[in-house]
């Protein structure tokens, strides 16, 4: 399993912006779950926190036109991507003014500005899609590349072997990225697939290279991405990462931080390998900032958040009418 080095260029701006991301992120969705208390927002709710070094370390290892393609556990990869915190709240409060006027809500954020081409609630459903947008980058002759974020739940599925048997065939570049965190919904992955332990030997057996991360290391994460992107715009070919991780909450807000099918000890366990307190405390352990420092981001993205909340309440919902706009009718 990849790891961060020692030996990792220990720069000052790199090592606070990937902090930045993740708190932003971490706050962001600790602010929806309140917000969800208070029925602001409605439908389903997938919190990202404990996972956000994968989706941060990820895009900090790729340029503003690669795409990105997520399933429905999308609020931290569209953040990370640099979307607007106050459109993506307004979207998860269906208002005119979010990402996708209010119609997308929680589990279908898209940026097609920012290539974030969606978050798909149908499990493993994106994956072809993320095959159609490398068949693109690489028939009109770009260096693109495409990451494509899915849970462990996705691999036995059969558009996942598909897609991986056609991004094999064609030499696509598109890294496909699990986040292992253990459950299915409440399934733990050893009740759900032969070879859990490495998760891996799924896409090796369709001829794609692929490595397993510490996916709760936002450094190791970054390394292997960066090193893997560089070698894809030269050689297009597909590749996976498996990204170990774990969720601090529930699948959904519908269900308990540990719920029927986990622990209080195990959460409480891996609340140890709290990515934003690995990288705090390298930080601190090479110098690069203060306990003032990370109080005074802290405040600064209370802030961000805060100021995504009043926006997304001062907003208007969409109007009646506007349930048949942006719709393609043949």
């Amino acid at each position: 399993m990849v790891k961060s080095t020692l030996e990792h260029n220990s720069d000052k701006n790199d090592f606070l912006k990937l902090y930045r991301d993740m708190l932003l992120i971490r706050r962001f969705e600790e602010k929806s779950a309140e917000m969800y208390a208070l029925a602001k927002i409605a439908g389903f709710l997938h919190l990202y926190i404990g996972q956000e070094a994968v989706a941060v370390g990820c895009m900090h290892a790729i340029r503003p036109d690669d795409y990105v393609i997520a399933s429905y556990r999308d609020h931290g990869h569209c953040l990370a991507k640099g979307s607007d915190p106050k459109k993506v709240m307004a979207e998860l409060f269906g208002k005119a003014t979010g990402l996708c006027k209010g119609k997308g809500g929680s589990m279908h954020l898209i940026d097609v500005e920012r290539h974030f081409m969606g978050g798909y609630a149908i499990v493993g459903g994106h994956l072809p899609l993320a095959v159609g947008l490398a068949f693109a980058s690489r028939y009109r002759k770009e260096d693109r590349v495409v990451l494509c974020f899915f849970g462990d739940g996705a691999v036995p599925g059969g558009h996942t072997h598909e897609a991986f048997n056609l991004a094999a065939l064609w030499k696509l570049p598109v890294i496909f990225i699990c986040e292992n965190n253990r459950y299915g919904m409440g399934t733990p992955v050893e009740r759900g697939m032969l070879l859990y332990k490495d998760i891996a030997e799924r896409a090796r057996a369709h001829g794609i290279e692929a490595e397993q991360v510490d996916g709760m290391d936002v450094l190791a994460v970054k390394e292997l991405t960066a090193r893997v992107v560089k070698k894809m715009r030269k050689d297009p070919q597909p590749f996976f990462i498996e990204a170990s991780t774990y969720r601090f909450m529930g699948h959904s807000m519908s269900d308990p931080a540990h719920g029927h099918y986990r622990t209080k000890e195990e959460v409480g366990e891996a609340r140890k390998q709290d990515p934003l307190i690995f990288l705090k405390t390298r930080i601190l352990q090479e110098g690069l900032a203060t306990e003032a420092d990370f109080k005074q981001m802290d405040n600064e993205v209370i802030q961000t958040v805060t100021e995504s909340v009043k926006f997304a309440d001062d907003s208007p919902f969409p109007e009646p009418g506007a349930l048949h706009e942006d719709v393609l009718v043949e």
